[in-house]
């Protein structure tokens, strides 16, 4: 009887458990999928959805970090899944968030790539097998039965390059859909790239595939298309599997308040410089577009006031992160930015800090560090470059200069005292250095050019717990005791509720509203899958 109850999911995850390094990010999860269903499953940035999805398809990471604990059953049989091969072969088929297709070949020859019908000939009939040549006609045949289950009418014979996004996505899908024995389906994000009308189509075709028996996982953060098309519904909070419902019995409010609601642990604030929504604006945001691939921002227009900390969130890839990339010059931007009544210059990261702005980059060390200099050199280089500083005339003659290395040794010791940088000493290069240690001297170059405001985007990625709470309190300390106006892009949703005092919410690269830490759990979860929630502060 127990066979019998397994066999009708075509999918079964047991009690499935992984670790990065230490770092639990999957803790428990239990999850069943029918023949013919769609499974949504919806959480925040750094849930656990890739690292789940990661295991089904067996992807290289997971073996290459350890491997996972728990049972993965395909059609109620045991399997282990070492490598993408082995899922293909199983009948578990993935659509990518990031194409994979090659823009030189066509749709028929992405379709059919490594799956390619051969057909004999007179040299392979006589000399060997191997040579056999394509069948085109009939790969193209099958090209087209895939695309027109998925309702496309586009040449097969079309080449990848210069095709629209929409199109590419439905080429993807159409690969998996030509396999065979294809029992499963993963989406992942499958509709963050498409135009509203090419959404609507994906997920008509996402019906008629699971009409035909198909088993559907469907990762996306827009909540309007889990209540469309899903059946059931499955809600990943910090690697655990907080709840698993049918869609009947939820609404889009109970989903967006599973999916962000946790105890917030607000940081005490012994002088909250914006608790008295003081309007006076330090910098006015006017219309800014910023071209960053990935983090596009499309018209923003924001107030950010004197003394506060700001929060910027969001979802990956919806434009937080574009946000101070492009103020600072470090993307191409469009728009008016002013400081205190002066418009800045775009485009020109030197006239950014020369505006009193400093920036600590997401992307620490590849951008924000040189990993084999020394800690006093990248703390102090950019004051160097910029603003001529630790310099001092070489032999007495002003128009030529050398490093003041007693100067900078001097700095550098301060702030490794101040910041309670653990290393060696000022010369121990920075790669040496922990996660947590490593974005301590990211701020201190940026303290270093002596801002009026700081941009820090994604200060606690990648480092433990406990240096996660001393870059949140050094912040604060920099926000009471000097008055620096702080503006904080973070995926940790948590951490900008318990230090900001207002939090602006980014989706589409559009401003959706701005809300108070306190806001409920319902606001903050349907204004970052894009529905602004009644609570949304007016935005200026």
């Amino acid at each position: 009887m127990e066979d019998t109850n397994k066999s009708q999911y075509v999918l079964e995850l047991r009690n499935i458990e992984k670790e990065y390094f230490g770092n639990s990010v999957l803790k428990g999860i239990n999850l069943k999928v029918k023949a013919g269903e769609i499974h949504a499953i919806v959480g925040e940035n750094g849930a656990g959805k890739s690292t789940l999805m990661n295991i089904i398809f067996g992807m290289p990471v997971i073996k290459n970090t350890g491997g996972y604990k728990g049972k993965v059953l395909l059609d109620g049989k045991e399997i282990d899944i070492k490598s993408p091969n082995d899922a293909i072969e199983l009948g578990i088929g993935m659509v990518h968030q990031e194409f994979m297709l090659m823009p030189g070949f066509t749709i028929t020859e992405n379709i059919k790539l490594n799956r390619e019908i051969l057909k004999a000939n007179p040299v392979s009939k006589l000399i060997s097998p191997m040579l056999k040549t394509l069948d085109v006609e009939a790969m193209r045949k099958d090209a087209r039965k895939a695309l027109k289950e998925l309702g496309m009418t586009v040449d097969d014979w079309l080449p990848i390059a210069g095709l629209p996004v929409g199109y590419m996505q439905f080429v993807e899908i159409a690969r998996e859909i030509d396999k065979e024995n294809i029992k499963l389906l993963v989406f992942d994000e499958p509709t963050a790239v498409l135009a509203e009308s090419e959404a609507e189509k994906l997920l008509e075709a996402m019906k008629r595939l699971a009409a035909k028996g198909i088993g559907i996982l469907f990762i996306t953060h827009r909540l309007d298309e889990v209540i469309a098309v899903s059946d059931t519904i499955s809600i990943l909070r910090d690697g655990e599997q907080v709840a698993s419902m049918a869609k009947k019995d939820t609404t889009m409010e109970k989903i967006a308040q599973l999916m962000v609601g946790r105890k917030i642990e607000r940081i005490e604030r012994t002088n909250n410089r914006a608790s008295s929504d003081s309007e006076d604006a330090i910098m006015s945001i006017k219309d800014l577009y910023v071209y960053m691939p990935g983090e596009s921002v499309r018209g923003v227009s924001l107030d950010i006031r004197r003394g506060e900390i700001l929060g910027i969130g969001g979802l990956a890839g919806q434009g937080k992160i574009g946000l101070a990339n492009g103020i600072m010059g470090l993307y191409r931007s469009t728009g008016e930015v002013y400081k205190n009544g002066q418009l800045i210059e775009l485009n020109n990261p030197r006239k950014s800090i020369e505006n009193k702005l400093a920036f600590v980059s997401e992307d620490r060390r590849g951008v924000g560090l040189l990993l084999d200099t020394s800690i006093e050199m990248n703390i102090v280089m950019t004051s160097m470059q910029i603003k001529d500083g630790f310099l001092k005339p070489l032999l007495g003659i002003k128009a030529f200069k050398m490093m003041d290395e007693k100067k900078i040794r001097k700095h550098a010791n301060k702030y490794i005292k101040e910041l309670d940088i653990r290393c060696t000493g000022p010369t121990q290069y920075t790669r040496r250095l922990s996660g947590g240690n490593q974005q301590k001297v990211c701020i201190a170059r940026a303290l270093t050019l002596e801002p009026e405001i700081l941009f820090v985007s994604e200060p606690t990625r990648g480092i433990d717990i406990g240096a996660k709470k001393l870059v949140l309190d050094l912040l604060i300390k920099l926000n009471e005791e000097q008055g620096m106006t702080i503006v904080m892009t973070s995926s940790e949703l948590g951490e900008l509720r318990s230090i900001c005092d207002r939090i602006a919410l980014i989706y589409d690269g559009k401003l959706q509203g701005i809300l108070d830490p306190q806001d409920s759990d319902v606001d903050f979860g349907l204004m970052m899958a894009g529905k602004p929630g009644a609570h949304a502060k007016e935005v200026i």
